[in-house]
């Protein structure tokens, strides 16, 4: 009788023991997820589990039609498809501001370690964030990407955007335009307000919801940006094609161009160049300053802002701590702007600088807390 109570427990216990294991699976499956992206995206080895949570990987670059406000127009993109899952949900993500658009490695790296974890993923470009624009236009061409996405899958799709285009997903997922098409939002580093971050390059500090002030030097590529931008306000028009040519090739990190574009400038050129490429000086933060007041209505349509208080769209927000080119400050001002039922997770870590994985010395607790954020998207991109 002994020996049949001892088996009958210890069948009862393994019996347990499975149904916690198949209860828990989902969320230790998504993190173990998390941690091979998180270690994709940082160059290190994948994890001897790799094998167990993700699968292998096709890349397919199409080209698709979009209803634009100035008529049709085709977007560029490529699609990262898990093999064996032609049912997998998918997602969006739109690329910062950077010149090499969706051919920029780490955020291939990045599309094709989601895609590894069951997800159908689209990275679609945008000319003028390509080009270091940041406009209305982009905010059209996300909410009309993010529907193509949508009718291609079946169902609302999860939207990441990284940097600027992070806010302006936002944006698109506020419209009742787009929003159907939105299954959530992930901001990484993203703005809540232009005009803030501008006023942050002239002064390099950020206030808080709490009415504290984040002050940090602001990296020199924001202001550049804003220059880049509005250069007509900067520069006369029979200088503007001189100058434009160094900085784009400075903002390209193309050295060589630049240094031939500089050598076409005359001296008075010379001296624009100089001073605007001089963030720091007294002359160029009171031109930024003008740029605020004469663009301000402009920024507010590309700040999520009030608007978050009527979004309906899950929202995860992640930021770097020591951010020098959207300040931390962004992010505390969109949780405290979503309504506590919209706002997902949030997540300001050392572990970040600006989009990278490149803070520094994360302690474990950082790099857990990092990890557990990442499952959390995870499961939110895997489930209706």
């Amino acid at each position: 009788m002994q020996r049949k109570r001892a088996v009958t427990v210890a069948t009862v216990g393994l019996a347990v023991a499975v149904l916690l294991c198949v209860a828990t699976w989902p969320a230790v499956k998504a993190h173990l997820q998390a941690l091979c992206v998180l270690d994709s995206v940082s160059g290190q080895k994948a994890p001897w589990f790799a094998s167990v949570v993700t699968t292998q990987v096709t890349t397919e670059d199409v080209t698709f039609e979009i209803h634009m406000p100035a008529g049709p127009r085709s977007v560029r993109a490529r699609m990262y498809e898990p093999k064996g899952r032609p049912n997998a949900p998918g997602m969006v993500i739109f690329h910062g501001v950077h010149h090499l658009g969706i051919d920029e490695p780490r955020l291939m790296g990045f599309a094709r370690a989601m895609a590894a974890c069951g997800i159908r993923v689209l990275t679609p470009e945008l000319p003028g964030i390509k080009d270091y624009h940041v406009d209305e236009d982009s905010i059209a061409t996300i909410g009309e990407s993010v529907k193509w996405m949508a009718k291609r899958v079946g169902a609302p799709v999860g939207v990441m955007g990284l940097s600027f285009a992070g806010g302006l997903a936002l944006v698109a997922a506020e419209d009742p335009v787009y929003a159907p098409a939105f299954k959530f939002v992930f901001a990484v580093g993203a703005q809540d307000s232009m005009a803030r971050v501008t006023e942050y390059y002239r002064t390099g500090r950020d206030v808080r919801p709490d009415g504290t002030v984040e002050t940090l030097a602001p990296h020199e590529y924001g202001p550049l940006v804003i220059e880049y931008e509005h250069l007509d306000d900067f520069v006369p028009p029979e200088d503007l094609a001189a100058v434009q040519a160094v900085m784009r090739a400075h903002l390209y990190e193309d050295k060589a161009a630049e240094a031939q574009a500089s050598l076409a400038l005359n001296e008075a050129q010379k001296r624009e160049t100089q001073a605007l490429m001089d963030a720091t000086s007294a002359e160029t933060r009171l031109r930024i300053a003008s740029v605020l007041v004469k663009y301000a209505a402009e920024m507010g349509k590309l700040s999520p802002g009030d608007r978050l208080k009527t979004l309906k769209v899950p929202v995860y927000l992640l930021h770097g701590e020591g951010d020098n080119v959207i300040p931390a400050a962004e992010t505390l001002w969109m949780a405290n702007d979503l309504p506590p039922t919209t706002l997902g997770a949030m997540l300001v870590s050392p572990v970040l600088s600006h989009v990278n994985l490149d803070g520094p010395s994360p302690g474990a607790r950082d790099e857990w807390q990092l990890m557990h954020f990442f499952a959390e998207v995870m499961q939110a991109a895997e489930h209706p």
